[in-house]
């Protein structure tokens, strides 16, 4: 038996490196922000290959070429998420006419909306083009417009890579100040302008239900709208709260970890309650409207699940590495460049690792209402996050833990009960305005929680560390996690 489990550990190594090799290929491109030319990309490869072909019956020396290959092919992926034409003759140049469709939802904000257009075929060298306008006249996912503006490149600014924050969604253009005309609609996925429309009805709902700013912070919690929440928003991120009316896995994963204590209160089995959860997921995804980022969120959450469902990390740890490589697959950029996904990933990890070692921590806590689970959850992605956070945003909150404590607990009741009153309003109007009204008074709750602690002048602090400080601080903590783990896994072998 111990001979079987030394083979599988040993694969578990082999694949785990296999993946690290192709995302470090990531990394090292991002950070060096590499252009070579896909010649060398190419030369690279088949002298690897050949390599490959000649050495294969040896073990050690094919081990090590299959690594560099990874690698190489990780590095080639970050290059193709650029475009291959440069459109530098369209920059700087006099006012153009473009044609294209909103292909992806958009960004309604209190001072405008942003829009994305995916570039006719007459100008598909131009790629994607980014845009902000006005409220109103509002352009839906699918419209066909006409811009007449200049292109420019997105740049940098000191603090903000705004161009790679574009490049994320495919965008390397920008069009200041259009004249847009609609042209015509029904452009692109069905599926999607579907979903799209069914999150209008219900937003619209949502306001007829409840007054700004309550409005916005239910649509928030349902499908992670953020547009309308004002100073909120502030207070919000002073008292490190922000991921409640974002969809992360730092959101999904705490609700679901919250959920699995409810089911096992009530006493659903566990294996159901998993299945059960694991679907509600899946249909939340849905109903956000399964952008990148939501359908990210939702992986993460499930991998929560599949942590606690199959009890052993070093499997769920497999899959969760295997995510990263899906996603890196899918867009290289996110992993340097995308906040979202790293705060994702991290804390879906201190979830994962930190959950079983800190849990006797809080053996006095109270388990009603899954108060422990809570505490648990809420304190082990706060330590996991919490160096990217001063690295990436520069903001210490020091209330942090204790206003997750105090509001988390809830959200999943007021969650429901927005839920109930939307669909009942659209059966018996009054009924669901009872049943809003109860939640109204959870929303006022957690808005008087976050005001009072956000009003302290201590509550939060500016604390920028640097890059090496970061990687010092999660090298220390992996070392704390190795250490328990190894710890634990002799009192278990009674050594």
């Amino acid at each position: 038996m111990e001979g079987i489990q030394n083979i599988i550990n040993s694969k578990s190594r082999t694949f785990l490196t296999f993946c690290f090799s192709f995302l470090l290929g990531i990394i090292l491109a991002s950070l060096l922000e590499l252009k070579i030319d896909f010649v060398f990309l190419y030369l690279a490869l088949f002298v690897f290959i050949s390599f490959l072909v000649i050495y294969w019956k040896n073990k050690k020396v094919r081990f090590i070429l299959v690594c560099i290959l990874l690698f190489v092919f990780g590095v080639g992926r970050y290059l193709i998420s650029f475009p291959l034409h440069a459109t530098e003759t369209h920059l700087g140049a006099s006012v153009q006419e473009i044609e294209g469709y909103i292909s992806a939802e958009p960004d309604v904000r209190l001072d405008g909306v942003r829009y994305i257009v995916e570039t006719s075929l007459g100008a598909s060298d131009v790629g994607k083009i980014y845009f902000k306008s006005g409220l109103y006249p509002r352009y839906d996912y699918g419209d066909k417009l006409k811009l007449k503006c200049k292109l420019e490149k997105p740049e940098p600014t000191d603090d903000f890579r705004y161009d790679m924050y574009l490049a994320r969604y495919g965008v390397f253009n920008i069009c200041q100040r259009p004249k847009v005309e609609k042209v015509g609609e029904g452009e692109g996925s069905k599926i999607l302008a579907g979903i799209f429309s069914l999150k209008q009805v219900v937003a619209n709902r949502i306001n007829k239900l409840w007054h700004e700013p309550n409005a916005s912070f239910m649509a928030g919690l349902l499908y992670g709208y953020r547009g309308g929440l004002g100073e909120l928003n502030e207070l919000f991120s002073r008292t490190g709260v922000t991921h409640i009316v974002a969809i992360s896995g730092y959101n999904i994963t705490i609700i679901a970890s919250i959920l699995i204590a409810v089911c096992v209160g009530l006493y659903i089995p566990r294996k159901k309650a998993f299945w059960i959860i694991t679907a509600g997921i899946i249909l939340f995804v849905l109903f956000a409207g399964a952008s990148a980022s939501v359908v990210r969120a939702g992986i993460m959450g499930i991998i929560v699940l599949l942590a606690k469902q199959v009890g052993r990390s070093s499997q769920v740890g497999n899959v969760l590495v295997l995510t990263a490589v899906v996603m890196a697959l899918q867009n290289p950029l996110v992993l340097m460049w995308d906040a979202g996904f790293q705060l994702s990933f991290i804390s879906t990890c201190g979830l994962v690792y930190l959950t079983p070692l800190i849990q006797n921590w809080f053996k006095k806590a109270p388990e009603v209402l899954g108060i422990r689970e809570s505490l648990i959850s809420t304190f082990a992605a706060i330590i996991a996050t919490l160096p990217l956070i001063l690295f990436q945003f520069g903001r210490l909150s020091i209330v942090a833990p204790i206003v997750n404590v105090l509001i988390l607990w809830i959200i999943p009741a007021i969650m429901m009960l927005g839920f109930v009153a939307v669909v009942l309003s659209f059966v018996i109007f009054p009924l669901g305005e009872v049943v809003a009204w109860i939640a109204w008074v959870g929303l006022q709750y957690i808005t008087k929680v976050v005001e009072f602690f956000a009003s302290l002048k201590w509550a939060a602090v500016d604390l920028m560390i640097p890059w090496w400080g970061m990687v010092l601080l999660y090298i220390l903590l992996i070392y704390f996690i190795l250490r328990n783990e190894n710890k634990n896994f002799k009192l278990k072998r009674g050594l």
